[in-house]
């Protein structure tokens, strides 16, 4: 928790510098979860923010373990600090694993495209998938549930964070859950196709 909070720290510091900031609000995918610093996705992302001179940093303000119930509680106090352009929620897949209900992943994730909104921040909403083992109504009520809140709060949506690493067991650690060094590019890119357009 400690390098949590010093990272959130750390980068917030250095959104003030730049004219724009991206929060983002994810689970251990996002965290960087078994990777070294500077290899998640996220830091990615702002090594191409600079290399494409566009005026943003990034909080990454993940948590590994969280579900949509967590983010929810921790999103208001991540808003006022941050005070973002951008929110990119990337929630949900623990809520899966544990075969959490439906119902509240949509109550849970729509709050927070509530709060990002309120504050006048654009949305990205990454979508997840589960495996077949957990039955067909509620890997597509599961699913279709990204797709309907972000047609319906008009936020961009990546359809899945994963796609094009999932199927590829040799981009995984041991553990088969958390993606490689080598799967980060592939996963900046699904969020970068979505998030690209809300850049200014």
């Amino acid at each position: 928790m400690k390098f949590i909070s010093a990272g959130f720290i750390f980068l917030f510091s250095f959104a003030a510098q730049a004219a724009g900031s991206i929060l983002v609000v994810g689970d251990s995918l996002s965290a960087g979860y078994g990777l070294a610093q500077g290899q998640s996705w996220p830091a990615l992302l702002e090594r191409r923010l600079r290399a494409e001179r566009l005026d943003y940093s990034v909080v990454n303000a993940s948590i590994s373990g969280d579900t949509t119930a967590g983010g929810r509680s921790r999103l208001g106090a991540a808003l006022d600090r941050a005070k973002p352009d951008i929110v990119i929620i990337a929630l949900g897949g623990n809520d899966g694993l544990r075969g959490l209900p439906v119902a509240a992943l949509r109550d849970n994730l729509e709050a927070m495209l509530d709060a990002a909104q309120a504050r006048k921040a654009r949305v990205v909403l990454a979508g997840m998938r589960l495996p077949p083992n957990y039955g067909p109504d509620y890997i597509q009520a599961f699913e279709r549930s990204y797709a309907e809140l972000a047609r319906r709060h008009k936020a961009a949506l990546v359809p899945f964070l994963l796609e094009g690493v999932a199927e590829r067991r040799e981009l995984f650690q041991p553990d088969n859950i958390h993606p490689v060094a080598a799967a980060q590019p592939i996963i900046l890119d699904n969020v970068w196709k979505s998030l690209r357009p809300l850049l200014k």
